[in-house]
């Protein structure tokens, strides 16, 4: 006779509550064994191969990815085809990192031997620290939890949550050991909205033929010609090695012409806004928009160390790559 169903709300409470202690119980089980396993992975000289059985292989499938996006060359191998054909896969360079709750999977006690022979080193996260594949493991990682979430207590639910997070627990220690950095992050991610925002202006930036700039002595025809072909806005004024002098905009353009000034007899240095606000190559293009934010302004000039013109970044350019 099948059991009474319960209110979906109260199951929900419950598997949440039990989900979060799983995660929450592995913090006193940390030790040196997580400190050794990141030197392990730090040291690795190949690649790091994620490997395991049913339901913890779908999560060695995402700690491989999450090593792969914080700068680990990182792979999934599924056990039972690595016995069968693909242990070429594995090298002595690499370091196997297996999970499997029991710690006693058939398939990866096999895979054991196999790894040995290549010479490569072996990470296991386990419920059990006593069994099989823990004590094979050259570090072992205590991932025990006091029960699944499952009301049945039979269905993998806490247990690979909590592996789940041990493994992004060694991802983001590994990736903060190798100094990863914001834009290494970008680098890996070039695609997806958080790349773009990530990227550096260098990417975005007019240059070359493509930048607006004039001499200082340059006559308001000419300059205005080179604003309109170039249709920024603005252009730079630089001097003849291509320091930047300043800047004339479209806004100065109209002031001149409000004061009634004859302003086609003028030069470029006669109307130059000098000093303009500038920014060098590495800055991320975030941060550029911020500061076009808080100047109210709708280009900024990209410079080298040296002072001279290398490009500049309008706000056009931040809308097509839809990070605003």
């Amino acid at each position: 006779m099948s059991p009474e169903p319960q209110d979906p709300l109260h199951i929900a409470r419950q598997v949440l509550e039990t989900e979060a202690q799983a995660i929450l119980g592995l913090i006193p089980q940390l030790s040196e064994s997580f400190v050794r396993a990141v030197d392990v992975l730090h040291t690795c000289r190949g690649r790091v191969i994620v490997s395991g059985m049913g339901k913890s292989g779908i999560i060695s499938h995402k700690i491989a990815a999450t090593l792969s996006s914080t700068g680990t060359s990182a792979f999934f191998l599924h056990p039972a085809e690595a016995i069968h054909g693909d242990l070429g896969a594995v090298r002595a360079e690499d370091v196997v990192l297996a999970l499997s709750h029991s710690g006693e999977t058939a398939e990866l006690v096999r895979l054991v031997e196999a790894i040995r022979r290549i010479g490569a080193r072996l990470i296991v996260i386990s419920g059990h620290p006593d069994s099989t594949l823990a004590q094979a493991a050259d570090v072992s990682l205590s991932c025990h939890v006091a029960e699944e979430a499952c009301p049945l207590n039979l269905a993998p639910t806490a247990s690979t949550t909590a592996s789940l997070a041990m493994g992004d627990a060694l991802a983001l220690a590994l990736s903060s050991r190798k100094g990863f950095r914001a834009e290494d992050f970008a680098s890996l991610h070039p695609g997806g909205r958080l790349g773009k925002k990530l990227m550096r202006v260098e990417s975005l930036m007019h240059s070359g033929d493509a930048l607006p700039s004039v001499l200082p002595h340059t006559k308001m025809p000419d300059v205005i010609h080179e604003m309109s072909n170039k249709r920024l806005g603005m252009t730079c004024v630089v001097t003849e090695t291509g320091h930047l002098l300043g800047l004339v905009t479209d806004g100065d353009l109209r002031r001149h012409l409000t004061q009634g000034s004859a302003l086609l007899s003028q030069t470029a240095s006669d109307i130059m806004t000098p000093r303009p606000v500038t920014i060098p190559r590495t800055v991320l293009a975030v941060e550029a928009l911020r500061l076009m934010e808080e100047r109210k302004i709708t280009s900024v000039i990209v410079v080298a160390a040296d002072g001279r013109a290398e490009g500049v970044v309008h706000l056009h350019d931040l809308w097509r790559t839809e990070m605003i």
